[in-house]
């Protein structure tokens, strides 16, 4: 009788860098254009934010170059958008705002109640073609995010989801719940040779190591598979990407891939701030 033939385990892409990132009262930057955002753009900035309490009060600043998306797992955001209009991002929503050319927002953090609030917001640099383009805003609630599985698609697509949100150039941005014990293995498409996971929660291993609660975890670049487990009830959340073949240049809120595009960028934040000044 012949021999019956194995399964192969596919091929896995190693860890190469993790990061706790550096901790400012509730909020977490796991990620900056200076570090990680250098190994692993488009994606230039990640924070992971846990706040408990009265609301908190941001105030409007800008932004240029970049998009960003803020997903909420637990709590209750009011984010203004660029046209100063008041949106409500409940738990599990998304918030995708891109700034383009030069944009002003803000809002606020909790509820009355003082509620947990706990959520990743996600920078992206913007290709040429859209670092100077027009600024736009898209609320999304949980229910309509598309799934797949345990696989929430923020961005991008995976297992036949799709996001509603057009991404600026090829990448997925995916939220991920595991219950204890099961096991999920993200196979990137081919080309998408940039990859990172943060946690949100303890009890999660990537390829066997465990990853510790709120770090962030770059791998190699590659076009091979990462294997996931979950030890206890776990989430976290994962990007990959085609590279950013672009130099990263930064201003204070803005990020552009040059510095006549950075110049434009901050001249259209000066000027729209000078216009809420005059009210």
């Amino acid at each position: 009788m012949p021999a019956l033939a194995q399964q192969q385990s596919p091929a896995l892409r190693r860890i190469a860098r993790r990061t706790v990132g550096r901790k400012h009262g509730p909020v977490t930057r796991l990620m900056s254009p200076s570090d990680f955002g250098q190994l692993l753009k488009p994606f230039v900035f990640l924070d992971y934010f846990d706040f408990e309490g009265q609301p908190f009060v941001g105030e409007l600043h800008p932004h240029s170059g970049i998009a960003t998306l803020s997903y909420l797992i637990d709590g209750r955001m009011d984010l203004v958008d660029p046209d100063g209009h008041t949106a409500v991002l409940p738990k599990g929503g998304v918030e995708w705002m891109q700034a383009g050319r030069g944009m002003w927002h803000g809002g606020s953090v909790g509820d009355e109640q003082g509620n947990r609030v706990r959520g990743f917001q996600l920078w992206v640099a913007l290709p040429p073609e859209h670092e100077l383009g027009p600024t736009s805003a898209v609320f999304q609630p949980g229910e309509d995010i598309a799934t797949s599985g345990p696989v929430r698609v923020l961005l991008g697509s995976h297992g036949g989801a799709e996001s509603a949100i057009a991404a600026p150039s090829p990448m997925n941005y995916l939220a991920v719940s595991l219950k204890a014990g099961e096991r999920w293995l993200y196979l990137p498409p081919g080309e998408h040779t940039v990859l990172w996971v943060a946690t949100a929660e303890d009890g999660l291993l990537a390829n066997g190591e465990a990853l510790q609660p709120q770090e962030l975890v770059a791998f190699e670049q590659s076009n091979l598979a990462v294997e996931f487990e979950a030890r206890s009830d776990t989430q976290f959340v994962l990007g990959s990407a085609v590279p950013h073949p672009h130099e990263l240049v930064t201003g204070y809120y803005s990020v552009h891939t040059s510095r006549a595009a950075l110049r434009e960028g901050e001249a259209r934040i000066q000027e729209l701030g000078a216009r809420l000044r005059r009210g």
